[in-house]
């Protein structure tokens, strides 16, 4: 899978404002997933009812340290992540130096907490 299968912006914005085979949105979300274009899979996958490789987008999200992606995937499942997950990928963003993202996800580690 590469670029090819990867729909236009208007072509995927059609393709998700209607009923879209499962099999379908899963191949296009793993052609997003193999260009790194990580954001633009999620719905997708949620189009698939892919839990499970959305459960391995996320950690993969986590242990990169990036919260920008995670909170796109707290979106998609409809639920924040809990403050463990915050945690690892504050300290995941640290060890990367993604500052900004570290600091992200301890403020939403501790507002988990509260």
């Amino acid at each position: 899978m590469g670029k090819n299968d990867i729909p236009t912006p208007l072509v995927r914005r059609h393709l998700l404002e209607t009923p879209l085979d499962k099999t379908q949105a899963l191949r296009i979300a793993e052609a997003y997933l193999a260009d790194e274009r990580t954001l633009e899979a999620l719905a997708f996958l949620a189009a698939a009812e892919a839990w499970d490789r959305l459960a391995e987008v996320r950690e993969a999200v986590i242990e990169s340290g990036d919260a920008f992606i995670l909170r796109g995937i707290a979106e998609v499942v409809g639920s924040e992540p809990p403050a463990e997950e915050w945690e690892r990928l504050a300290a995941a963003a640290e060890a990367a130096g993604k500052s900004v993202y570290a600091e992200t996800a301890r403020r939403q580690s501790q507002r988990r907490e509260d």
